[in-house]
């Protein structure tokens, strides 16, 4: 061995209080995907966001916080108006105008008065709470990112000064 590698291998040591590694275990994981795991903190944070939601506009229904969680949950899970209204035990209009209350539109509820007030009600807010369930309910904020990413791979600047010869 010479000097600077006996050197190096003292520092080491010295380092590492002569265990031999310098790496440690966390304790526990890190970063906010931690939370969005567990289905009971997820639930807290809608009851929360309704509860928001119900300080700030004039609700048409009067549902239970639990209620307004499985109707949030059902609408991002593709449930349609009718299933919503029979695993709530309400009618369907019901379920429309909690939705609605919600801000949740969808397509197909055309261009109604109500939903015209929905809509507006979510531009005044921009969107904060629609964005809040879809960060909460879908991973479309995670999976919009990765695609970005791979669409700008740098693979444009790389092929900018190819000439092709194609005859049309």
């Amino acid at each position: 061995m010479d000097d600077k590698t006996a050197e190096l291998r003292d520092i080491f040591l010295d380092a590492t209080d002569g265990e031999g590694t310098v790496t440690e275990r966390q304790a526990e994981r890190r970063g906010s995907l931690v939370d969005v795991d567990d289905p009971e903190v997820v639930d807290d944070r809608l009851r929360e966001l309704v509860a928001t939601m119900r300080e700030c506009y004039d609700f048409e229904t009067d549902l239970d916080p639990d209620a307004y969680v499985r109707l949030i949950r059902g609408f991002y899970d593709g449930d349609d108006d009718a299933a919503l209204a029979e695993a709530l035990g309400v009618d369907q209009k019901a379920v429309v105008r909690a939705r609605l209350d919600c801000h949740l539109v969808r397509e197909s509820d055309g261009d109604t008065p109500a939903v015209e007030a929905s809509r507006g009600r979510a531009t005044r807010a921009n969107g904060r709470f629609r964005d809040a369930f879809v960060e909460l309910l879908t991973d479309d904020d995670l999976s919009g990112r990765l695609a970005s990413d791979s669409r700008e791979d740098g693979l444009r600047e790389a092929t900018e000064d190819i000439e092709t010869n194609v005859s049309l």
